[in-house]
């Protein structure tokens, strides 16, 4: 098998938007194109609620997340501050017009996340547990996913 597999040509990229590639097993990937032509992959998954960064918009080297607007690092995948949170990258590469993924990664990168259900849940709640207190993250900001091994925890790698 080839390293890298064509997904598709560099014009079929709107300038400042993305692409979607649909994948065998796990959630697609997004891949993006800014102004200067510089494109990009990541996991099509905010890492707060989960929304489709692919359908999100594209200024300079980041996305801003179509559900709540935060700020997506197209270069790392990091939440820009004060968010917290990370989706996982792809390697991508583009020569002669034609936008390359690694192939390995494709069939096995973060493979086992999943976009959130949207709706209510239930939650069992301690009646006597007393309050929290303190800072917490946001509500549904996780910690990075998908990080490559050896990687600090919670580091994009």
């Amino acid at each position: 098998m080839s390293e890298w597999k064509v997904v598709c040509r560099l014009e079929d990229i709107p300038v400042l938007g993305a692409r979607r590639v649909t994948r065998t097993h796990g959630l697609d990937v997004a891949v993006f194109r800014n102004d200067q032509d510089e494109v990009f992959a990541l996991l099509d998954r905010c890492p707060h609620k989960g929304g489709p960064l692919s359908q999100g918009i594209v200024f300079g080297s980041s996305v801003a997340c179509p559900l709540h607007n935060w700020t997506i690092g197209l270069c790392t995948g990091q939440a820009a501050a004060p968010d917290v949170g990370c989706t996982p990258k792809f390697a991508v590469k583009l020569e002669i017009g034609l936008v390359f993924l690694n192939s390995a990664e494709l069939a096995s990168h973060a493979t086992d996340l999943t976009r959130p259900v949207a709706g209510p849940t239930r939650h069992t709640v301690d009646p006597h547990a007393p309050p929290l207190r303190g800072s917490l993250p946001p509500e549904g900001a996780q910690p990075c996913l998908g990080g490559r091994p050896g990687a600090a925890a919670g580091a994009c790698a």
